[in-house]
């Protein structure tokens, strides 16, 4: 499509560009949904936790019984290719700043065949994967904070599964925008569940609160980049089922996704979350997340 920018992309054994790249009418991640995704982000060219994306990656694979074609190295040169190649483009056009992040979106369907429910054997996987700059949060939201508003989770029971099928998460996300919030903070029957393309964690008495890591919940990378930083820092750290009533009793909310590392949730509901600015424990795991990260 000429709307699309000439952004670099790789398929199926093939590197070219969004706005050429095509894949058959009968994927069937076009007609059904079938297939998993991964978002790596890349700070000065290199991968942050790259073992634990390509660990959930294979994860989700393995559930869906969707055999990936490439091994670990193969999808890493895949990965460094189109970062170093999205970095030459760049520099060509003038836009290149050393200090954007960029991300590379993995995506591997089931395959091509006519349309069936079933899992059709002996398809050759579809894998695509592209690369574009990360967008963060900006220096005002990272002074101010965030709103949120809640929602019940309606969404399948198969959360952990990074599935590609995310018409739940788009409905709920147009909660938030409809609202002018950057997230939906969800709740299944009166607990935290988590965002609508995010985690959420909950701080009460300098201690980090998280949802346990089930079906229910899709464990962000940052699962554990947020316990190990709170081991190093001295902060009480727990996954348990946290009810509403703690949340909206929360002295501070976090969000944690590979776009918003971690950022601070200072309106919920149109309510302040504790006084109202980001605090002392966001202050701490938003440092870590930057020393790890290479940002500093």
């Amino acid at each position: 499509m000429a709307s699309l920018p000439s952004l670099p992309c790789y398929l199926n054994g093939e590197y070219t560009t969004i706005d050429r790249a095509q894949v058959s009418v009968m994927d069937r991640g076009f007609l059904l949904g079938d297939g998993i995704y991964e978002v790596v982000p890349f700070y000065a060219g290199r991968p942050f936790r790259w073992p634990q994306h390509l660990a959930r990656l294979r994860r989700s694979l393995e559930l869906v019984r969707i055999a990936l074609p490439l091994s670990d190295d193969e999808l890493l040169a895949v990965a460094m290719h189109l970062v170093a190649t999205h970095a030459d483009s760049m520099r060509a056009s003038g836009q290149f700043d050393p200090k954007n992040a960029q991300m590379v979106y993995f995506q591997v369907t089931r395959g091509v065949a006519l349309r069936d429910h079933t899992m059709l054997p002996g398809l050759t996987p579809t894998v695509f994967a592209m690369v574009n700059t990360l967008a963060l949060p900006s220096a005002s939201q990272r002074a101010q904070g965030v709103a949120c508003v809640t929602a019940d989770d309606f969404r399948w029971e198969m959360a952990h599964i990074k599935s590609t099928s995310l018409l739940g998460a788009v409905l709920t996300r147009q909660i938030g925008v409809d609202a002018d919030a950057v997230e939906t903070a969800m709740f299944r029957d009166g607990y935290l569940s988590e965002g609508a393309s995010s985690n959420l964690w909950v701080v009460k008495d300098g201690h980090v609160f998280g949802p346990p890591k089930n079906h229910l919940v899709l464990e962000g990378v940052r699962y554990g980049f947020i316990e190990e930083a709170c081991a190093q820092a001295g902060i009480p750290f727990t996954l348990r089922p946290i009810p509403r009533a703690d949340v909206l009793a929360a002295d501070e909310l976090l969000l944690s996704s590979a776009g918003k590392e971690v950022l601070a949730v200072t309106t919920l509901d149109g309510q302040p979350v504790g006084n109202g600015r980001p605090g002392p424990i966001y202050d701490t795991l938003y440092a870590a997340y930057r020393a790890a990260s290479g940002q500093d």
